[in-house]
């Protein structure tokens, strides 16, 4: 497992780190303040509201440049997330910035996220399912101007260095694949750190019966929510009793599946839709399952915090999710088929609550190696580090 303890040099002086946050909302924008609040650095963040994710791409990086100029300050590194466009920040900075070393970190990228079967739906409907490579383009040009760069996972990585030469070999001349070599050695995985601590155990518990499932994902295409709830539809129709509850973020434009559930599974519901803090900790410490059937994931930030309030999960073997439970539960809490799930589900169902328990009293407490007043340590050293190699 890897060591997140706390072994920072007290004595080494703080970094001033700028910090990039063109598409500043969900889960981009806990991160960065989440390290903020745990960094021994001094770190300003500077931002943009998350909304309209294209035009943040291609104009957020002239936005930022813009304030950054209206009162430029001395920074030790700066941070960008791969929804900026580094090149453009820099060249318009280029009098203040030229010789401050910059990091990227990778929440995501925009070669291998998937586009979903429907060319109607997702983010690239208006290209009638095509992918729109320029934002791909942005993403490499910017590992290009890093300094160095920061993956959330080793899954993400690697596929998008896979994706990345078959990529590149689609233009017609100057092959570039001769930088994906010296872009890996510039690369390293730093997790994203969780803050734990807003989901303490609420004063009261009560798990209740029938077992309850959790669904604590964005209401999308890439979280398969056709697969969870055909499982669910299985064992309405096999009579075995559970509870459902239905949070994550939602949008207006959502699946049709999450529509049909309401009707199909409405004596099962218990909550549905947006949870606000306090409803989603009692929610996650009320849940006996969580279930992903994904076929995208770069981290898995809420299937974390699932399992740390002693929810067990059933995972896809595949994604991130192999890197994040370890190996001795993967027998546990992965499945490699729909059948498969399904046999696991209803197999978590029908046996005693203690079986389950004895599983995620022992995984649980492995998961706080993600916990901010952990990892945020290893951020520091790494990007300490970083400032001195160069």
């Amino acid at each position: 497992m890897t060591d997140f303890s706390p072994t920072t040099d007290a004595l080494s002086p703080p970094l001033n780190i700028l910090l990039l946050s063109p598409y500043h909302g969900g889960s981009h924008q806990a991160w960065a303040t989440g390290y903020q609040q745990h960094t021994k650095h001094q770190l300003t963040i500077l931002s943009l509201p998350a909304r309209f994710w294209k035009w943040r791409m291609h104009g957020g990086a002239i936005t930022l440049a813009h304030q950054f100029n209206q009162n430029p300050q001395p920074y030790d590194l700066i941070i960008a997330t791969d929804m900026l466009d580094l090149t453009t920040f820099l060249t318009l900075t280029r009098p203040h910035t030229a010789t401050t070393p910059t990091a990227l970190y990778c929440h995501e990228n925009q070669l291998t996220y998937p586009l979903p079967a429907d060319k109607k739906t997702g983010p690239m409907r208006r290209q009638k399912g095509e992918r729109d490579l320029h934002y791909a383009f942005i993403n490499y040009a910017s590992m290009l101007a890093a300094n160095h760069i920061f993956f959330n996972s080793n899954y993400h990585q690697q596929t998008f260095f896979t994706a990345l030469t078959r990529y590149l070999n689609r233009f017609p001349e100057y092959d570039t694949t001769h930088t994906i070599p010296n872009l890996q050695a510039r690369s390293t995985v730093l997790p994203v750190g969780i803050d734990f601590a807003r989901l303490i155990p609420p004063p009261t518990l009560d798990r209740g019966t029938p077992p309850l499932i959790l669904w604590n994902q964005r209401w999308e295409y890439d979280k398969n929510p056709a697969a969870f709830f055909q499982a669910l539809y299985h064992l309405q129709e096999k009579n075995i009793p559970f509870r459902l509850a239905i949070c994550g973020q939602n949008f207006r434009r959502h699946p049709h599946e999450f529509d049909e559930a309401q009707q199909r599974l409405a004596d099962q519901i218990i909550h549905s839709g947006y949870a606000d803090t306090a409803q989603y900790r009692q929610l996650l410490w009320q849940a006996d399952i969580t279930v992903s059937t994904a076929y995208h994931e770069f981290f898995g930030i809420s299937i974390l915090e699932a399992i740390y309030c002693h929810t067990f999960p059933l995972l896809p073997n595949n994604l991130s999710y192999p890197e994040l439970i370890p190996t001795a539960f993967h027998p546990h809490c992965l499945y490699a088929t729909q059948e498969e799930l399904q046999t696991k589900l209803n197999a978590l169902l029908t046996t005693s609550a203690n079986e389950r328990n004895q599983v995620i009293s022992t995984l649980a407490p492995q998961i706080a190696q993600y916990d901010w007043s952990l990892i945020a340590n290893r951020y520091d050293r790494e990007f300490a580090q970083l400032t001195h190699l160069l």
